[in-house]
């Protein structure tokens, strides 16, 4: 396990500042994922972290170390990418060993090494195979195998799971969760699916436009983002936003924020609304309605509530204390 430490990071291509200083303090065994939509520069940072990626300013620290000049190879870090990157001529021991015998340890501790991560990936009756022979998880395991054997001081995941189909995806990361626990090695994780990042995470940074916008636990983010982007970003469905006007005493240009599950449908209300359409998903059903403006809410209710008919008039109210407000340049009033 490493103590990981980035201090005022920056990158920039030409003029072109595309992470404007990233500040975080990573404790041992910690799992922090990067989330945020493409091109927000998450990539990019942990690609700094590699050393895959030049850093322009700022400081990488690994257990005290600064590392910005350190090759990747010497940086004790292991990575495992969306494309898992597995040799197809190889078997599947030789692929996850192959690192080992680069490395020239001796036989008998590659074998223990790849037997110990087999166990722990359940990859035990596959170690013969190639690549080919196995499933898109199986391949993701041999991959995440591969970076185990090595013992590094920290993980670098890019977007593991991109590849795989959605219920694969919820399956392995809960995998990697219970793995990375067992193991308790410090782990950096990129991810763009804000679900992935809210399970996975000990802490997230939620990247907008190559600044960290919040750096916090996943429910503490949720429950209080502080800009408007993370307040939109993170939660499914989105928050609803709306004109400031709409709140008594709020200042000029600022914007209402209040999710799904914080409104309500009722008799009468602060907000006349028109039903668009509705999604019955079982356990819940999302109510998609227009106000005046055509400005499209949507709200969150239990299955057991009636479902609102298209195009039915109605009214929407919430209780004021779940309203988060934001300036005009988007930060948390």
């Amino acid at each position: 396990m490493a103590r990981l430490t980035l201090t005022d990071v920056r990158k920039s291509f030409g003029k072109t500042e595309v992470i404007h200083g990233v500040d975080i303090d990573i404790a041992e065994g910690e799992f922090i994922v990067i989330v945020g939509p493409s091109g927000c520069g998450k990539s990019t940072l942990l690609r700094m972290v590699a050393g895959l990626e030049q850093i322009t300013s700022g400081e990488v620290r690994i257990d005290g170390e600064v590392v910005n000049a350190k090759e990747p190879m010497d940086r004790d870090i292991a990575m495992v990418f969306q494309n898992y990157a597995l040799y197809p001529h190889m078997s599947i021991f030789d692929n996850m060993a192959y690192g080992l015998k680069i490395a020239k340890l001796p036989r008998a501790e590659i074998e223990e090494r790849v037997a110990t991560a087999a166990k722990l990936l359940q990859l035990e009756p596959y170690l013969a195979r190639k690549p080919r022979e196995l499933s898109g998880g199986q391949r993701q395991r041999v991959a995440m195998g591969r970076a185990i054997v090595r013992k590094p001081a920290v993980f670098l995941f890019d977007e593991p799971l991109s590849n795989l189909d959605a219920k694969l995806r919820v399956q392995m990361r809960l995998e990697i969760k219970a793995l990375q626990r067992e193991l308790g090695v410090t782990s950096l994780y990129v991810t763009h699916d804000q679900v992935e990042a809210m399970t996975l995470a000990d802490r997230m940074i939620v990247m907008n436009d190559g600044v960290a916008d919040q750096i916090g636990r996943p429910l503490e983010v949720y429950a209080n983002p502080q800009t408007a982007f993370v307040a939109g970003f993170i939660g499914s469905p989105p928050t609803n936003f709306l004109d400031g006007a709409l709140v008594e005493g709020t200042e000029a240009g600022a914007r209402v924020g209040i999710r799904p599950e914080h409104l309500r449908l009722v008799n009468q209300g602060r907000l006349p609304a028109t039903v668009a359409y509705t999604e019955a998903l079982g356990a819940e059903t999302l109510v998609h309605c227009r106000i005046a403006d055509g400005t499209q809410i949507t709200l969150r209710q239990e299955a057991a509530q009636p479902i609102p008919p298209e195009g039915q008039a109605l009214e929407i109210d919430w209780d004021d204390s779940d309203a988060m407000l934001f300036d005009a340049e988007g930060r948390r009033i």
